[in-house]
């Protein structure tokens, strides 16, 4: 897909989903679900900042790289964090549920979408600058660290903004998780089954995507 084709992609689905949470919003009278726009503005980032390191080749010198790479991770469990959003389905249930669980899903995949996209760029950057080896072991790491940010976005209510309103209080409760994990059984479950997932449709995203281009390719 050209850059022309994922701008015009992105901007479809985007404007599908607000007219799904609008749609919701006329007929219930309830603004219950609206800040579902925001999380996918939030999803965004990450491709957008993907997208410029990509294009720009001064962003992949060494000290831009880990700057911007940095950024990237900071906003980048926001992507797959709106699949989380199904557990608003126990309480806001204005709507028929069925429309509701059609709506945050079509959210939580344009933003899952939005990540792995990013995440595949990254990919090609890092295999590229740093070595193909080392990036098979990073990648799914960082998909573990992803669900850390998830488990934090979801049950403790940091956003990423917090590392620069509330760094220490940030930094105090990621540290004890880490140094103290016996303490915090569900913060590692969470992260565990959450990465694997996120690991499963990652690798599943990336495997069907490389085979429709190999198949665009060899096809007459």
């Amino acid at each position: 897909m050209n850059i022309r084709n994922e701008w015009t992609a992105f901007a479809l689905l985007s404007l599908l989903c607000f007219a799904l949470s609008i749609a919701r919003m006329l007929y219930t009278g309830s603004a219950g679900y609206i800040f579902l726009n925001w999380n996918l503005f939030l999803a965004g980032i990450p491709w957008f900042i993907s997208w410029n390191m990509e294009r720009k080749p001064w962003m992949q010198r060494r000290a831009p790289l880990v700057i911007f790479s940095m950024f990237w991770l900071l906003f980048f469990p926001n992507a797959p964090y709106i699949l989380t959003d199904l557990f608003h389905l126990r309480h806001l249930n204005s709507a028929p549920i069925w429309y509701d669980l059609t709506m945050i899903l079509t959210y939580a995949w344009v933003g899952i979408l939005f990540g792995f996209k990013s995440l595949l760029k990254l990919e090609r950057i890092y295999a590229d600058k740093i070595g193909a080896r080392f990036t098979k072991l990073l990648i799914p790491a960082l998909l573990f660290i992803t669900a850390f940010g998830v488990y934090l976005g979801r049950y403790q209510r940091w956003n990423s903004w917090d590392i620069i309103h509330q760094p220490g209080n940030l930094l105090y409760d990621v540290l004890h998780r880490v140094f103290v994990p016996w303490e915090h059984p569900q913060t590692w479950g969470m992260t565990i089954v959450f990465g694997i997932l996120l690991n499963l449709m990652y690798y599943n995203f990336k495997h069907f995507k490389t085979a429709s281009e190999v198949r665009s390719i060899t096809q007459p």
